[in-house]
């Protein structure tokens, strides 16, 4: 394992891209490096494959962010592990969800935008940091992509509070109906905007134009 944490600090680079057959070749004493490189993920290291980057071939991985200097004495020690989950608690989490990901929308085994592999839904570890000052770790259901994109965010509950506090009343009851639905459609306004974003220049500028003279 520090063998090939050094290998793929000091031969591929953070963003470097490499194959199974890559790094066999350089470990060709080595029975089971793909096993050693999957190690070091529980050392903090982030090593994507296509199921988390779809611009990856299916034979290539990247080397996203170097986690724990392992080749130093005492740093190769795997964290201790978190008490695994039940299948009847991870049932209920995603049942909660409503085996949606909770950060992009999107349900298990449907298509990315981009045109990705089926989404895979995962329960996660989401860090929460309580009005009280405490820090827990809650449970919350996530495609494989945003939890990769997730790892070590942690979620200010007090400040959410409070922005919600100084929300006006019309504000807060619009915000109200969003909860009881557990879902927000875009009004014409915002889908009218997203439009616009998506417009090439030249037709932007006669929208504005528009815009502009009838507010003169």
């Amino acid at each position: 394992m520090v063998r090939a944490g050094l290998w793929l600090r000091d031969n591929v680079g953070v963003g470097g891209k490499f194959t199974k057959a890559e790094l066999r070749a350089a470990f060709p004493d080595v029975a089971q490096i793909d096993r050693r490189v999957r190690d070091l993920r529980d050392r903090g290291w982030q090593i994507d494959t296509n199921r988390h980057d779809p611009t990856l071939n299916a034979d290539e991985q990247r080397l996203v962010k170097i986690g724990a200097p392992v080749w130093i004495p005492g740093q190769s020690k795997a964290p201790k592990e978190k008490a695994s989950l039940t299948d009847a608690q991870r049932s209920k989490v995603m049942f909660d969800d409503g085996f949606l990901c909770r950060s992009c929308g999107i349900g298990a085994g449907e298509s990315y935008a981009d045109g990705g592999q089926g989404a895979q839904l995962e329960v996660a570890r989401r860090k929460v940091l309580m009005p009280d000052g405490t820090t827990q770790a809650q449970l919350v259901t996530e495609c494989s992509r945003c939890r990769n994109g997730s790892k070590g965010h942690t979620v200010d509950l007090a400040g959410f509070m409070g922005t919600l506090k100084k929300l006006s009343d019309l504000e807060r009851e619009v915000f109200a109906g969003w909860l009881k639905a557990d879902r927000r459609e875009p009004s014409p306004l915002e889908r009218l905007w997203g439009m616009y974003r998506t417009l090439p220049e030249d037709a932007r500028s006669a929208i504005r134009d528009t815009v502009h003279g009838e507010n003169q």
